[in-house]
């Protein structure tokens, strides 16, 4: 009878070895699943944040101020990934909301991921922003809780940089000068008689 309960007791141990062996080999055959899932999200995080085109973007003060045309899709998330914007600031007026379904998928949007969102409109034809728009960007923007900010409109090239002027002016120490510099860059050309006139006005 000893020798009988040696016996399983040796095939016990032997078999509960093998089986070890088995789950440590089964340990392995799954890691490398992990890893490949680990490296795709990560590379599809890298694709993202790395084809980042969204129409007009500038970094006009980085972690601070962007502005840009209309961002769509996945242009939300690459904002987010690659420069962790906290505000979107929009100067589109309300007749534009009901152009392309824009409108719904940016606060939608926002709203999902903790975004502020921020209506400050401005008429197409006229595209200068009145003192009291001015003076609720300015507010915006001294609000650290609200940086970085997004500043968008349709294409970004007029309402837009106009508002931004009024920050680097008033806010973000550039001389005339300088902020004519800047805008240019966002407007793609040069300042007109109406624009330059309006940034020397907010140095005044």
């Amino acid at each position: 009878m000893n020798k009988q309960k040696n016996l399983f007791g040796a095939q016990g141990a032997s078999q509960r070895k093998f089986n070890s062996g088995l789950t440590v080999k089964n340990k392995k055959k799954q890691s490398p699943i992990g890893l490949i899932i680990i490296l795709l999200v990560t590379a599809a995080v890298f694709f993202l944040v790395g084809h980042f085109h969204i129409k007009n973007f500038h970094v006009v003060e980085p972690g601070t101020l962007y502005t840009s045309g209309q961002p769509r899709g996945m242009d939300y998330t690459r904002l987010l990934y690659k420069y962790h914007i906290a505000t979107i600031v929009n100067v589109r007026s309300a007749s534009e909301h009901r152009e392309r379904n824009w409108f719904n998928e940016e606060i939608t949007w926002a709203k999902n991921n903790g975004v502020r969102y921020i209506e400050l409109p401005i008429r197409r034809d006229n595209y200068f922003p009145d003192k009291k728009t001015q003076e609720q960007f300015l507010n915006i923007m001294a609000d650290k809780e609200n940086l970085p900010v997004l500043l968008h409109g349709s294409g970004g090239r007029k309402r837009v940089p106009m508002l931004a002027a009024v920050w680097l002016i008033k806010s973000g120490g550039l001389s005339i000068e300088e902020t004519v510099k800047v805008i240019e860059k966002i407007n793609g050309r040069r300042v007109t008689k109406a624009e330059s006139k309006f940034i020397s006005d907010l140095a005044n």
